[in-house]
């Protein structure tokens, strides 16, 4: 799990091979981002929270928009 550098974003990876992002403040989901293979253990927004980067038990790390609906 990582918050967005303004604090107003969540994003949290999962045993359902999916990224989420959520609305910090009502906690809504806002976007799941699907391409893993795998369990996803790591996210993190960029600095300019524009992108996302995600590990998974796949082996890969992706990097994401951040700003897809």
């Amino acid at each position: 799990m990582c918050f967005s550098p303004d604090g107003k974003r969540i994003v949290s990876g999962g045993g359902d091979w999916t990224l989420k992002v959520w609305d910090a403040e009502s906690g809504q989901e806002t976007l799941t981002l699907t391409g893993h293979t795998s369990s996803v253990y790591s996210v993190c927004f960029s600095p300019d929270g524009k992108r996302i980067v995600s590990g998974g038990y796949d082996r890969t790390l992706k990097v994401w928009n951040a700003q897809s609906e």
